[in-house]
C-alpha cells in the first residue's frame, strides 16, 4: 500500500507525541488531537475523525482491559496480605541482604526481576515499594537509584523477556511461524544482556557516587510508608514532584502501632508464597519437561489472575470472617482504582497507536466489515523493508529499531505479530533466524513501551512509588537501556544468527 496523506498525518503525530515528552508536556491531548486529524485525513469527514477519537479510546480500553484487571486482581491480593499482617514476614528474610546502599542496588534489581518475571512488574510494585524500598533507602540507596534497578530489571528485563506468563512470545509466534517457546528463550538471553549492560551503566553513572549518608537517608521521606503489622490505613496520594500526568498513584499504605504477628498472618505469610511457587514450578514444568501439559501460548496470566483472585478471597475470609465479604469488595475496588489510576493515561496514545494498526484501524474508523483497514504504523515501517540489506546484521538491528517504533504504544505488545511476520519475511531473505530477529523485536518493544523509555507506559508506577520526576526517570534510562539493547543485539548477531 501507497504512503498517503493520512500516513503521513498519522507520522508526524507519532513526532508530536515524542516532542510533547521531550518539552515535558502531557501527552493525552496531542494523542487524541493525533487520532482526530488522522481520521479527518483518511476519510475527508469531520464526523469520521470525532467518533475515531471514541473508538480509538474504547479499542484501547478493550486491548489493554485484560493487563488491567490482572493488576487490579494481584494487587487486590497483597493488599489482603497486608491487611493480614503477613506482608512484613514474608519479607523479612530479604531484609538481611541490604547491607548497604551498593547491595541493595544489586538486590533490588535481582528481586524486582524475578518477583516480576512471574506476576509482571506492576501488580508487585506496591509491595516492593513498601518493603523493600525502606529498607533500601535506609541503608545509603537514594530513591533515584533505585527507581532505576526497578525499572531496568522489571519494566525492562522481565517483561520483555515474559518467559513465565508467555503472552508477548505467544503474539510474536502469531507473525513468525515458529515456536513461542524458541522465542521466549531467545528473548530472555537479549533481555538478561541488555538488563547487565543497563544496570551498570546506571550504577556507574547515577547511582555509585549519590549513596546517600546515614542522617540524609533517614530524612527521606517515601511516598510510600513502610509497613507495619497494624491496620491497613486509608488509600494515600503518592505524588512525585515532576510535571506530568500520572504522576500520581494511589497506594495503601499502614497507620497505626507495630504489633506482634498472628499465627493467621504466619500462615497467609507461608501460603501465598507457597502456592506462586506451586504454580511457577508447574509453569515451568510444563515449559521445559516432558511431565505435565504444556502451559504457553499466554496461558500463565489467567492462571495467575486467578490464583490472586482466590487467594484474595481466602486471606480475607482467614483475616476477618464477619468482614470478608466486604473487605473482599474492598480490596478489588482498591486493585481496579490502582489498575487505572496507574496506567489510565496509556488508553488515549494506545488507542492513537493501535489506530496505525490494521486489526484496530478499521474499527476505529468505523468503516464496513468487508472493508479493507488500512495500517497507518504497518504501512509506514514496511515502506522501509525494502531498503534494509538482506544480510543477517543489518536484518537484526532493524528488528531493534522497529521494535522500538511499535513500543511508542506505551506496550508494544499490539504490534508484536507484525514484527514476528516481518521477522520471518527478513529471516527468509537474509537466512537469520527468524526467532532471534521476533525475540530482537519483542525486546525493542517491550523495552520501550513496557516501559523504560516512554512516559505514557508504567513507568509511572515505578516514578509515582518512589518519589522521582517521571521525566526525569525516563531521560536518565534513555542511555543505558539504548546501550544495553544495542549490545544485546550486537552478541546474539554473533551467536545466533
Amino acid at each position: 500500500m501507497s504512503v498517503s496523506i493520512a500516513h503521513w498525518m498519522y507520522l508526524l503525530g507519532l513526532v508530536a507525541l515524542i516532542a510533547t515528552v521531550v518539552a515535558k508536556r502531557n501527552v493525552i491531548a496531542p494523542a487524541m488531537i493525533a487520532t482526530f486529524l488522522t481520521g479527518v485525513a483518511y476519510s475527508g469527514s469531520v464526523t469520521t475523525g470525532l467518533g475515531a477519537v471514541f473508538n480509538a479510546a474504547i479499542i484501547g480500553t478493550r486491548e489493554l482491559l485484560p493487563i488491567f484487571i490482572i493488576i487490579a486482581l494481584v494487587t487486590a491480593m497483597l493488599g489482603a496480605v497486608r491487611n493480614a499482617g503477613a506482608d512484613t514476614i514474608m519479607i523479612r528474610p530479604l531484609r538481611g541482604l541490604f547491607r548497604n546502599g551498593h547491595i541493595s542496588y544489586l538486590v533490588l534489581a535481582v528481586v524486582t526481576f524475578l518477583l516480576s518475571l512471574s506476576f509482571w512488574p506492576t501488580p508487585v510494585l506496591p509491595l516492593i515499594a513498601a518493603i523493600l524500598l525502606p529498607a533500601a533507602v535506609r541503608v545509603g540507596l537514594p530513591p533515584f537509584g533505585a527507581a532505576l534497578a526497578i525499572a531496568i530489571a522489571g519494566q525492562g528485563m522481565a517483561l520483555s523477556s515474559d518467559l513465565v506468563m508467555g503472552v508477548a512470545p505467544a503474539l510474536s509466534a502469531e507473525g513468525a511461524g515458529v515456536s513461542a517457546s524458541l522465542i521466549a528463550n531467545r528473548a530472555t538471553i537479549i533481555a538478561l544482556i541488555a538488563g547487565v549492560v543497563a544496570l551498570t551503566i546506571a550504577y556507574l553513572r547515577d547511582v555509585r557516587t549519590k549513596m546517600l549518608d546515614p542522617v540524609a537517608a533517614s530524612e527521606v521521606t517515601l511516598p510510600v510508608a513502610e509497613a507495619s503489622a497494624g491496620p491497613v490505613g486509608p488509600i494515600q496520594s503518592a505524588t512525585e514532584s515532576g510535571s506530568g500526568a500520572g504522576d500520581s498513584v494511589a497506594v495503601r499504605v499502614r497507620t497505626g502501632e507495630s504489633t506482634s504477628p498472628t499465627t493467621k498472618a504466619r500462615l497467609i505469610a507461608i501460603a501465598v508464597p507457597a502456592l506462586f511457587a506451586v504454580l511457577l514450578a508447574y509453569m515451568l514444568l510444563g515449559r521445559f519437561t516432558p511431565w505435565i501439559p504444556n502451559v504457553d501460548e499466554g496461558l500463565g496470566a489467567p492462571l495467575v489472575g486467578g490464583a490472586a483472585a482466590l487467594a484474595l478471597v481466602a486471606i480475607s475470609f482467614l483475616d476477618g470472617r464477619k468482614s470478608w465479604l466486604g473487605d473482599v469488595g474492598e480490596h478489588f475496588t482498591d486493585g481496579i482504582t490502582f489498575a487505572f489510576r496507574s496506567m489510565g493515561m496509556v488508553i488515549p496514545v494506545a488507542g492513537f497507536v493501535y489506530m496505525g494498526l490494521s486489526d484496530y484501524s478499521g474499527a476505529i474508523l468505523d468503516l464496513p466489515p468487508d472493508a479493507p483497514a488500512p495500517g497507518f504504523l504497518i504501512d509506514a515501517v514496511a515502506s522501509v523493508q525494502p531498503l534494509i540489506p538482506q544480510i543477517p546484521v543489518f536484518a537484526a538491528f532493524a528488528m531493534l529499531l522497529i521494535g522500538m517504533v511499535i513500543g511508542l504504544d506505551g506496550s508494544g505488545w499490539p504490534g508484536l505479530p507484525f514484527t514476528g511476520s516481518l521477522a520471518a519475511s527478513l529471516g527468509e531473505g537474509s537466512g537469520a533466524d527468524v526467532a532471534t530477529l521476533a525475540a530482537i523485536a519483542q525486546n525493542g518493544a517491550s523495552w520501550t513501551g513496557g516501559g523504560t523509555l516512554v512516559i505514557w507506559s508504567s513507568l509511572i508506577v515505578v516514578a509515582g512509588l518512589t518519589g522521582v520526576s517521571v521525566m526525569d526517570l525516563a531521560r536518565r534510562l534513555f542511555v543505558p537501556v539504548v546501550c544495553g539493547l544495542v549490545v544485546a543485539t550486537s552478541v546474539v548477531s554473533i551467536m545466533l544468527l
